[in-house]
């Protein structure tokens, strides 16, 4: 109920704003506070003679009208008179939220006009990055002057189309490859490794790149991630980074002991005996086994030896540290698997060295995971961002204009 405004009681008999009803008989208690409100003698109202007591201000029962205790105290006749008040009282709280509606569309004006500003005189300075997430895209990566690029390659080696991908590798190797201001690449990598089939056709993409390429090791370089590494111009790793982890596994399980207890039977159909060897539903036989063993011994040797490559290592000295597990980047640096202990500045400083820079250079992302937020926003995915004191104005003028505006 709003503060000020007066309103007539609801006793079921319709009546409207004028004067009060007459008198009702005791025991009804709603007639009976409608005349109370009507007849109090300190209102100046006129008092009938002979009112029953049950009139007078003291027989007042507000425990019967809780919500009609507070506007009783406002004189009946004159009903009419809050009108004017009241218009007052609603018209403040609607101006008010007219200025919060100002309030925000100017925020949201500012939010806008700051990425409209960022993304055209992004796309003005430099090209888009964008497009380098897809695979066989010559991306128009731009630069202005002598540049590192870096290309992060965080999760699982695989087939997703990220850096962590040969799709998503080669897109970004090739941006860089395009570009002549570019002189050398960070790959930043953290990753525990993944599929071995990607990890091989990634490390011949690193092997065959002509521009030098520097390893900034995160947390973890380990197995697939690290044959990727491996075949870099020079390794960097902090002293606790889990580094290494050379081998390949290969698993089965067998879950015919839990299908017999809850008396499930399968029945494979197969054009071969072994066909169903790793359908998890019976043991492997010995021979079985020994073909398996032997698969991953293969596809191994061919991890070992791509390392040995890479890291200008023999065979026998990789072997001996393939042991599946990791080492840490101290570890790593004594046994010949990484260079030296460096953060990823470090990285980017020998990177330019390698690259024949002198002086100061500029560094740009070609990361294909960062392209998704990019190609939403419209703005590129470098660092090398500028905006002209003119479209700064221009804006601060916009701004200035969207305020005035109701």
């Amino acid at each position: 109920m709003d503060e000020g405004k007066a309103y007539p009681m609801n006793d079921g008999t319709n009546q409207g704003f004028g004067m009060p009803t007459q008198p009702q008989a005791a025991g009804q208690p709603q007639g009976a506070g409608q005349a109370q409100a009507a007849d109090r003698p300190q209102y100046g109202q006129p008092q009938t003679a002979g009112q029953p007591a049950s009139f007078q201000p003291q027989a007042f029962q507000p425990s019967q009208q809780p919500g009609y205790a507070q506007p009783q105290a406002v004189p009946a006749a004159g009903f009419a008179a809050p009108a004017a008040p009241a218009a007052q009282v609603a018209a403040a709280p609607a101006k008010q939220s007219h200025s919060g509606l100002i309030a925000l569309g100017i925020v949201a004006a500012a939010i806008v006009l700051i990425f409209g500003i960022g993304a055209a005189s992004c796309s003005a300075a430099i090209g888009s990055l964008s497009s380098i997430g897809s695979a066989g895209d010559a991306s128009n990566l731009s630069t202005y002057g002598d540049s590192v690029a870096v290309i992060t390659m965080s999760g699982t080696i695989g087939y997703d189309g990220s850096a962590c991908s040969p799709e998503g590798l080669r897109a970004a190797l090739k941006s860089v490859e395009a570009d002549d201001d570019i002189k050398a690449v960070v790959l930043r990598v953290n990753s525990g490794g993944g599929t071995s089939t990607a990890g091989e056709e990634m490390s011949q993409l690193i092997a065959g790149f002509d521009k030098p390429i520097v390893v900034s090791s995160a947390s973890i370089n380990c197995s697939a991630a690290y044959e990727i590494s491996s075949q870099a111009d020079y390794i960097y790793v902090n002293h606790s980074t889990a580094i290494g982890a050379i081998g390949t596994i290969m698993q089965t399980y067998d879950a015919s002991e839990l299908l017999d207890k809850l008396g499930i039977k399968v029945n494979s159909i197969a054009s071969a005996e072994s066909k169903d060897s790793s359908y998890g539903t019976r043991p492997l036989t010995d021979e079985e086994r020994e073909y398996y063993q032997n698969l991953v011994s293969q596809i191994n040797a061919q991890f070992v030896s791509s390392v040995a490559s890479g890291r200008g290592m023999s065979v026998a000295q990789v072997q001996e540290l393939a042991t599946g597990m990791e080492f840490t980047g101290d570890d790593a640096v004594a046994n010949g698997l990484a260079d030296e202990i460096g953060t990823y500045d470090d990285a980017l400083a020998k990177a330019a060295e390698l690259g024949g820079i002198k002086g100061d250079f500029d560094v740009v992302h070609a990361d294909p995971s960062r392209s998704d937020l990019a190609s939403l926003l419209g703005i590129s995915g470098s660092t090398k961002v500028s905006i002209s004191a003119d479209d700064l104005a221009a804006a601060l003028a916009k701004l200035d204009e969207a305020h005035t505006v109701r």
